[in-house]
């Protein structure tokens, strides 16, 4: 008897385009960023820190979904660079902060650029756009 080895093909793969498309999506940015002198995840914590300006490593890592073996070397290259600060939390010491600089601020201007840049190359219309955010956080939330 044949096992039923469909799931096995790639085109019945869900984690498959999500992947792909999150590759070429993030290549996308790369120019733009390279601009900045940054990477994408060096952009995505300092989206978190521009909106919140001071947050626990802990909740950023929980935000961005990514461990802490990732995040320590992201935050102290934007520490070096002199956009982030790290700081013990006076209530608890155990607690590491990370903190947008005057410097990390004044490159918000310039990254505000980026988004719309990005958009034009997807080809969704907002509403499909919404619809696959929705999606997609749906999915993270499960896991």
């Amino acid at each position: 008897m044949e096992k039923n080895y469909d799931m096995l093909k790639l085109e019945n793969q869900l984690c498959f385009p999500l992947y792909a498309c999150s590759r070429e999506i993030v290549k996308k940015y790369r120019p733009h960023l390279d601009e900045l002198d940054l990477t994408y995840t060096q952009y995505i914590v300092l989206m978190v820190l521009w909106a919140q300006k001071r947050v626990s490593v802990k909740e950023l890592g929980e935000k961005l979904y990514l461990d802490s073996g990732t995040l320590t070397p992201v935050l102290k290259s934007l520490e070096a660079k002199g956009y982030v600060t790290r700081t013990r939390s006076a209530e608890d010491e155990r607690v590491l902060i990370a903190e947008i600089t005057e410097s990390g601020e004044a490159l918000k201007d310039s990254a505000a650029e980026i988004p719309p840049k990005i958009a034009c190359c997807v080809s969704l219309t907002p509403e499909e756009a919404g619809e696959l955010y929705r999606l997609l956080y749906k999915i993270l939330g499960t896991m």
